[in-house]
Parts: structure tokens; sequence; C-alpha cells
């Protein structure tokens, strides 16, 4: 039997989770620290800038190798590699905080695979999306898509619970109405953006695997739709 007093105060964090986190956090601390001038001398000011044009999503490149029918490796790794680049230290943050949070619910209820698959599988449907539907020249860079992968799975796991329980199963989308919320009033205030289209490609990825990533989801879907 564990003893109760050697528990630690709060569940550790899933390994998964942490390398993700150190993946967001350590780049965005060497932007920062370098923009400060406290690394790097006078060059480091422009590394932010240097990895979102390396490392960034372009719709116009995406646009560039469907027209031609040519995938090129180089580019291919944006549709991963721009979930671990931001804009900003507050861009980075709330991210990383929303990370956090998700993942290691997801983690303890899913599986670290499951994770996995939410994150990458988010930040890659969410790009190919927002580059397949819009002809926006603004590089998408941040975790916000993949991070919405994540929220996409929470959702699923509360619809799930919500439907066992026989209760109202929309409040299940209470925290994407919310996101969705916050982006329309800062839209409103700071101009209309259209990133919020990757980011909600990211959620439906997420609900719509968890569907396969949860044991027994499909089947209990199909019984809850047969039911209704």
């Amino acid at each position: 039997m564990s003893d109760p007093y050697n528990a630690p105060p709060v569940n550790p964090l899933p390994p998964v989770v942490l390398l993700l986190f150190a993946a967001i956090a350590l780049p965005e601390l060497a932007f920062t620290l370098g923009a400060q001038g406290w690394i790097g001398g006078a060059e480091a000011v422009g590394w932010r800038l240097a990895a979102v044009q390396q490392y960034g999503f372009s719709g116009d490149l995406f646009d560039w190798m469907l027209s031609n029918g040519r995938w090129i490796p180089e580019h291919l790794k944006r549709l991963v590699t721009y979930s671990f680049v931001h804009n900003s230290f507050t861009s980075a943050l709330f991210s990383t905080v929303l990370m956090l949070a998700l993942g290691k619910l997801v983690g303890e209820t899913m599986g670290q695979v499951a994770v996995v698959v939410l994150y990458f599988g988010g930040s890659v449907f969410g790009a190919f999306i927002y580059g397949l539907l819009l002809n926006d020249p603004t590089w998408l860079v941040g975790g916000f898509p993949a991070v919405y992968g994540l929220i996409g799975g929470y959702s699923f796991l509360m619809w799930q619970k919500l439907a066992d329980a026989g209760q109202q199963q929309l409040r299940a989308f209470s925290l994407i109405a919310m996101l969705m919320g916050i982006q329309l009033v800062f839209g409103v205030f700071f101009g209309p953006s259209t990133l919020w289209v990757a980011d909600l490609a990211g959620f439906v990825f997420g609900f719509g695997a968890s569907v396969l990533l949860v044991p027994g989801g499909l089947a209990r879907v199909l019984h809850h739709m047969r039911r209704d």
C-alpha cells in the first residue's frame, strides 16, 4: 500500500506533455532573451522573424505545391514545425498554459499516444485546411491549432460523459464556444483575422479522432445517435 504522506501534492505531468512544453518553451526563451540583448548579440533580435520564415506555415507555398503537384519535404515539415514558433511571448504563454492543462487531462484519460495524435494531428489538419480554403499571405505560426486538437479530445470526453449521464450534450462544447467568442472580440478591437480557421479545423480533427482513440468511442457514438 502506498504511503499517502509521500504522495505528490499534484499528479505529475505525462512525459509527452513535458516534451511538448520543452519544445515550445526553449525556442521562446531564446527569442525573448535574444530580443532583450542578453544572448546572441545584435543578430539575436532577428531570431524570431528568421524562425517564422524557416519554420512557419505559408499558405502561398502550400498553394504553389498544390498547383504544381510538388510536395517538397522542406516545406511539408512546416505543417508541424509552425506550432513551435510564436509571434510573441504572450502568444507562447497562452498556448503553453492551455497545452499543459489539456495535455495533462487527455494524457491521464486517453493515454500519451492520444496526446501525440491530437496535438500533431490538429497542427497538420489545421494548417492543411487553412492553406486549402484561404488565400491569406499571413504566416501561420503558434501552437493554437495543435492545442485545439487537444480541446477536441477534451470536448469528446465531456460529450461522452454528459451523454452517459443523460444531460445536455451541448455543454461539452462550452470551452470551444468561449474561445471562439474571445477570438471574435479580439477581432473587433484589433482587426479581423483568418487564423481562427486553422484553430477550428484543429478542434474538428481532435473531436473526430477521439471517436477512434477512446476505446469503444465509435460504438458509443452510434448508440447515442440511434437513441436520439
